[in-house]
């Protein structure tokens, strides 16, 4: 299983969403669908079709945002030593030296 290099503040990040899409976004996606079925004929509801298409999205999101968590790796850019050459996570000043930026 290859592993997914992220920062502390993107696992976060990612948590955060994650969290939301399970607490908020399924449920409400959940009750538009509801909705949208009462409405009658599913076979001419567009507004169903749309439902369903959301819950979809999201169920897909939920799995990756999941799956990138499981397979992390958390990275501190400020440890990595990549002697001079870009790396994953840094912010670079690119400074107005000759000598070129610095990483912050």
């Amino acid at each position: 299983m290859s592993r997914t290099p992220l920062t502390l503040a993107g696992a976060e990040k990612l948590k955060v969403e994650l969290r939301r899409l399970k607490t908020v976004d399924r449920p409400a996606a959940i009750v538009a669908i509801a909705e949208a079925r009462s409405h009658g004929d599913l076979s001419e509801n567009a507004e169903y079709d749309a439902a369903k298409d959301r819950q979809g999205f999201l169920e897909v999101r939920i799995r990756d945002i999941e799956t990138m968590l499981a397979q992390a790796q958390i990275v501190d850019p400020g440890k990595i030593d990549a002697d001079g050459r870009g790396v994953v996570g840094p912010t670079v000043d690119p400074g107005d030296d000759a000598q070129g930026g610095r990483v912050c």
